[in-house]
């Protein structure tokens, strides 16, 4: 089984604390459907008759594209490639994209999964975020999605400065109040080259403070799981049968391929990434040209990336998996390195699996990286 990845790369306005490509001009928006439509027919010979279950139109924000524009993209990877017989098929949505009446002709689509970028329900932290909808869109929005939708993913950010954790824990309740199914949610950073560390370095607005970050993701933690969500992976929580089946194949380490500017793919054996350019990719592609650069995984590479996906998930690290794909040095490094970690009730072992505890989670991308090995043949 394998899933496909379609970038979308325009947003109305740019997010403070956003670094992920995108363009705010709207005007090579045909130009690039064209390129992403040829990209997915360039690549149907990569994934060697595998089965695709799961379709993701992540971005940017795809829902600026027009329904028949996201039909005209799945009927090409269904063109070109075999796909399951009830495959996952989610739009990334913001508030302000999703009226009443795109909402109704949505779930008349073969879109079958809304994820929404809510962040927050207090128009000052959106305002502070640079996010393009109001607090009041988001409650309306989802009070409709509920009803033409079954699978909705909100997501949701801790963190923010000025963020009290009353306010937090309303967020969480507010979501709560729909009866969605899955949430995502992520500690606020202050990503590199962004508007947001400008703004912090200038004074205009506050640093993020780690410690209440720390604070509010272990009341989101304790209101989810009192809420019956099963915390599956770091920053996802689902109820039974709502888990994202695009995450869980990310985390659990199956092939998939990346469409579109930026996007990157992974086979087991190679990792691949486009040019982050969208005149770029859309000539490149009207040439019949591929526009991605490729790296083949050594054995410490592939140690590394199971490492860090299996420890910020329910499933864990593998002894028995590593033992068999990487050696017995690599479980003995492996056991050896997680000692202070177990000793610090960081980490713990069940039976053949090394897992997080719950007061090592929000430190687990740091911890992995202990993990890590370099310089291995």
């Amino acid at each position: 089984m394998a899933g496909i990845y379609i970038h979308i790369p325009f947003c109305k306005q740019a997010c403070y604390y956003c670094d992920f490509h995108f363009s705010t001009s709207l005007k090579k928006k045909d130009e690039l459907v064209n390129a992403l439509i040829k990209e997915i027919e360039l690549r149907k010979n990569e994934l060697e008759n595998q089965t695709i279950e799961t379709i993701y139109f992540g971005g940017g924000t795809p829902s600026l594209l027009s329904n028949n524009k996201l039909e005209l993209i799945i009927h090409s990877v269904y063109k070109h490639y075999i796909v399951a017989n009830k495959p996952e098929i989610t739009l990334e949505a913001n508030p302000d994209d999703l009226s009443k009446k795109r909402i109704i002709e949505l779930s008349k689509t073969s879109i079958n999964r809304l994820s929404i970028g809510i962040q927050s329900f207090f128009d000052e932290d959106l305002k502070l975020m640079n996010r393009a909808h109001s607090a009041n869109e988001a409650k309306n929005c989802l009070k409709i999605a509920t009803d033409y939708f079954d699978n909705i993913s909100v997501d949701l950010i801790y963190g923010i400065p000025g963020l009290s954790n009353k306010r937090w824990v309303e967020n969480i309740e507010r979501v709560l109040s729909y009866k969605i199914p899955h949430i995502s949610s992520y500690a606020l950073t202050v990503e590199p080259k962004t508007a947001l560390e400008n703004f912090i370095k200038k004074g205009l607005i506050k640093n993020v403070d780690d410690h209440v970050a720390e604070e509010q993701f272990h009341i989101l933690i304790e209101k989810l799981g009192a809420s019956d969500f099963v915390h599956y992976e770091l920053s996802n929580f689902g109820k039974p049968n709502y888990f994202s089946r695009n995450n869980s194949a990310y985390w659990q380490g199956k092939t998939y391929l990346g469409i579109g500017p930026s996007a990157h793919s992974f086979n087991g054996n190679q990792r691949g990434w486009n040019v982050r350019n969208n005149s770029k990719y859309i000539k490149s592609l009207e040439q019949n040209i591929l526009p991605m650069e490729t790296e083949t995984l050594s054995t410490a590479d592939k140690y590394n990336e199971y490492v860090m996906t299996g420890l910020r998930t329910i499933w864990g690290v593998s002894l028995n998996k590593i033992e068999k794909d990487f050696g017995n040095q690599y479980k003995k490094y492996l056991l050896q390195q997680s000692q202070k970690h177990i000793n610090e009730q960081l980490l713990y072992l069940d039976n053949d699996k090394l897992l997080v505890t719950k007061k090592g989670k929000f430190l687990s991308d740091g911890i992995a990286s202990d993990l890590f090995k370099i310089n291995l043949s």
